[in-house]
């Protein structure tokens, strides 16, 4: 089972999160015991700011088994044609969100995505399994 990584999770345990962490931590083990991790450069890029250094981060995010996946061509195309049924629907932001990004990239490389943002996935990315 492959789980890709929302970096809301990481953020809280890596904080970590007063109210967050330790739901994270135990929802990251279980996804951790049962198969294996990756993330994209959205994320890596989000958690760049909470690092003193690239190598620490890269470090840290070997130690946890977390693959760092590029994004891609056809993971571009599906958050652009997902993103154009979400403006066609009347949302209102008028450029691709990262989280289409990593919407689109979970359901093309991964079984499933590790995120606490489990509405905007759940409407946007229905067919994705959302763990937390």
């Amino acid at each position: 089972m492959i789980t890709f990584v929302d970096t809301n999770v990481l953020l809280d345990i890596f904080l970590p999160d007063p109210d967050w962490g330790e739901e994270s931590l135990k929802s990251f083990e279980m996804a951790f015991d049962e198969g294996s991790m990756i993330t994209d450069e959205i994320v890596y890029a989000e958690l760049a700011p909470q690092f003193s250094g690239k190598n620490l981060l890269d470090e840290t995010l070997a130690s946890l088994g977390i693959q760092v996946v590029p994004l891609g061509l056809d993971t571009a195309y599906k958050a652009g044609l997902i993103w154009k049924e979400y403006r066609a629907a009347g949302g209102r932001r008028k450029s691709v969100l990262v989280d289409f990004f990593i919407g689109a990239h979970a359901l093309n490389r991964a079984d499933r995505l590790l995120t606490r943002d489990r509405g905007f996935y759940k409407k946007h990315f229905g067919s994705l399994e959302i763990l937390y």
